[in-house]
């Protein structure tokens, strides 16, 4: 290796750890929000959007009301047709629920969350991947009833 090679290795090497103490350095001693996205993710969230939501109009269920409305005491099968892509059950009620369904793709897994409503009041939200015509299962704890509404958002 030349001399010169040598000295522009060096010089390489140096703004590396230059960058290095920089990047750790900016840091702060704020523990930070894991939940918040900054910069760079907001740009590609941008670009990309949000996975559409399921159109109500293509989901049934034998507890359907009638008035867009699943109501129903222990459980319900709610069926949703092929959405034609990677699209997102959105499902809201006022109480808790138990969601239970199939992973989107080929995988061999099935997904089970308990939804609580939120502590600001803003109801119980369970978010559903559907990429292809399934089925999932809603369970109402305790005696009571269940109303739950498939949601646009």
């Amino acid at each position: 290796m030349s001399g010169r090679q040598k000295a522009l290795l060096a010089l390489f090497a140096v703004l590396l750890v230059a960058l290095f103490v920089v990047a750790v350095g900016v840091g702060g001693d704020d523990r930070g929000d894991p939940g918040a996205r900054h910069g760079l993710v907001d740009r590609l969230a941008a670009l990309g959007g949000e996975r559409a939501a399921v159109d109500p109009a293509t989901v049934d269920a034998d507890c359907a009301d009638g008035t867009g409305r699943l109501t129903f005491s222990g459980r319900c099968v709610v069926r949703v047709a092929d959405p034609g892509g990677l699209r997102t059950l959105v499902l809201r009620s006022e109480a808790r629920f138990t969601v239970v369904a199939p992973a989107p793709g080929d995988a061999d897994l099935t997904i089970r969350d308990e939804v609580e409503p939120a502590p600001d009041g803003t109801g119980a939200v369970a978010k559903v991947a559907v990429d292809q015509a399934t089925e999932v299962g809603l369970t109402c704890p305790g005696l009571g009833g269940c109303t739950v509404v498939v949601a646009t958002s």
